[in-house]
């Protein structure tokens, strides 16, 4: 699977109703409740803003609403284009100005697909990664070479905690997790491992 890499914005106009289609990165379905919210206040003069999204390592958890469009005319087309495009953990929101001239429902599903489509397309995007939080106390000698080895396993380091012992905490991903435990607890000679949750 892939997800966003940052943000995209992409804006059609038809029969001049103005379709500003946004995507970007969510890790749950409540960040897809800020972000909903966050394009409306954006975008409070707006007449409708739809919205669908996909979640999860597997793209299971999805969501969908028309925002007042007639039923299945809006979210639902958004939601199969993001079905059909190997992307989770993402979310399509399309803010809508309505110009003055009815679409009807055809007119309404094939406006929703391609805004969708169009911002997918300008949408950069990553292989996903799963990733492991870990928490690593260590003492002041090897600090370095630790926090060197954690670095050149791909690992975000969240937090350092600098007291008696010094505390490293953050997540790496689960294909590197192995090599760098191994490689810790020599540094250390078995004194210091990396513990994950």
């Amino acid at each position: 699977m892939l997800i966003p890499k940052g943000k995209a914005e992409a804006s059609t106009e038809i029969k001049k109703s103005k379709f500003i289609a946004i995507a970007q990165l969510i890790e749950s379905p409540e960040e897809a409740k800020i972000k909903i919210q966050e394009t409306k206040t954006a975008y409070p003069d707006a007449t409708h803003v739809v919205h669908a999204f996909i979640c999860g390592h597997s793209g299971d958890i999805f969501g969908m609403s028309d925002d007042r469009e007639p039923r299945g005319t809006a979210g639902r087309p958004v939601l199969e284009v993001l079905k059909g495009s190997g992307i989770t953990n993402v979310i399509v929101m399309v803010v809508r100005y309505f110009g003055g001239t009815k679409l009807g429902t055809g007119g309404l599903v094939k406006a929703y697909t391609e805004a969708a489509q169009k911002v997918l397309k300008a949408l950069s995007v990553t292989e996903w990664v799963k990733k492991v939080n870990f928490t690593v106390s260590l003492p002041y000698e090897i600090y370095n070479p630790v926090k060197k080895c954690l670095i050149e396993h791909e690992a975000e380091i969240s937090g350092e905690t600098f007291e008696t012992d010094i505390c490293i905490e953050g997540d790496i991903p689960e294909h590197s997790l192995r090599d760098a435990h191994e490689l810790i607890t020599a540094i250390s000679n078995g004194k210091t491992e990396l513990k994950t949750f």
